[in-house]
């Protein structure tokens, strides 16, 4: 962290052992590891905080992540998107618009197919049934 040497050491050691005093010295030995202590404590502290920041705001980032992407109005529009990015079968898909002021459609009626199958005569209809049984 400092980058201080054995050399550096030794003499910090010898002028503290001359300025403070062999009598003093372990007290003051013990008061600058408990600031040293804090001071790590400090720094840790603030560490864990900065993490805790960051994470929070990963988390919240992957929130709205999540909130984006299950939005359903969103992943219609991606579809859409992918499917028809022209517009062309969505305009095709439309049905004409009515004209309310005339009571009259606005364009052409469109003929829609019969989805029902053709009307047989009644008697080939009848013919085409299964028997009865008899009643009892």
């Amino acid at each position: 962290m400092f980058d201080i040497g054995w050399d550096e050491m030794a003499l910090i050691a010898v002028v503290s052992l001359i300025v403070i005093g062999p009598k003093d010295l372990p007290v003051v030995l013990r008061q600058m590891g408990r600031w040293t202590r804090k001071a790590r404590e400090m720094a840790s502290d603030f560490q864990r905080g900065m993490d805790d920041m960051v994470r929070d705001s990963e988390l919240q980032e992957l929130k709205q992540q999540v909130t984006k992407v299950t939005e359903p109005n969103l992943l219609r529009q991606e579809i859409d998107k992918a499917i028809d990015p022209t517009g062309e079968m969505a305009k095709a898909m439309e049905l004409p618009a009515l004209d309310m002021t005339s009571g009259a459609p606005a364009a052409e009626p469109v003929p829609v197919p019969s989805i029902l199958p053709p009307q047989l005569p009644p008697e080939i209809e009848a013919a085409s049934q299964p028997p009865r049984p008899p009643e009892p």
